[in-house]
């Protein structure tokens, strides 16, 4: 029995359970790579996968400013209120987080399981969205001291 290709299929029930389309999608993919055997497609996602996410992450916030909705008046502005300076805060603290979570999870792939468990439950039982593994990896280097 293929455990792997049924945990596979048990998140994406979750995910349509908890109608988070996000979840359903990634768990599908994978298991239609998983069944149609191609294999050599894991290290490359696995190599790649992040990265292409976070390409296309940027490209989904950064649309408004590049199609003009946000003009840059308004991202000048940001420095002049705030909350906005608050959220640039924020904004450097979850990209030093990112950081040191890639730093942790390469240095420590034992934890990789874990995280991932607790982002697709996050996303799929609290309607989150799947950018926390990254993030969460950060925290818990701070807490366990490791970088």
């Amino acid at each position: 029995m293929d455990y792997t290709a049924l945990l596979l299929l048990g998140l994406a029930g979750l995910g349509i359970i908890s109608s988070n389309s996000t979840v359903t999608i990634a768990m599908v993919v994978l298991l239609l790579v998983r069944l149609l055997g191609l294999h050599q497609a894991y290290p490359w996602l696995e190599k790649y996968g992040l990265t292409v996410g976070i390409i296309i992450l940027l490209i989904g916030v950064m649309t408004p400013l590049a199609s003009g909705r946000i003009s840059l008046q308004t991202v000048g502005e940001a420095f002049l209120h705030w909350k906005s300076l608050t959220a640039i805060g924020i904004g450097i603290l979850v990209a030093y987080l990112g950081g040191r979570g890639a730093t942790l999870i390469g240095s420590q792939p034992t934890i990789v399981a874990g995280l991932l468990i607790g982002t697709v439950i996050g996303v799929a039982v609290f309607k989150g969205v799947p950018v926390g593994p990254l993030i969460a990896a950060g925290i818990l280097s701070l807490i366990i001291g490791r970088m």
